[in-house]
């Protein structure tokens, strides 16, 4: 038996992560050791609330923007 199909994978920053899927982007923030309190994400082109992060679920192919929020002064 041979299978065609790719490993799942988002592309975030322009890198291509696999991932397990099915996978929401809150899993996907803290698999990489992002806290989704601290970041600001745009999924396929749309800003997404940090209150909708543990609902947004991720596609194979999925492309994210993440910029991590730094507090200074």
């Amino acid at each position: 038996m041979t299978t065609h199909d790719p490993q799942p994978y988002v592309v975030a920053n322009g890198r291509r992560i696999t991932l397990a899927l099915p996978a929401t982007l809150e899993q996907f923030l803290v698999s990489q050791n992002l806290l989704p309190r601290s970041v600001v994400v745009e999924h396929n082109g749309d800003a997404v609330a940090p209150s909708e992060f543990a609902q947004r679920t991720l596609q194979s192919g999925d492309r994210l923007e993440i910029v991590r929020i730094v507090a200074g002064g």
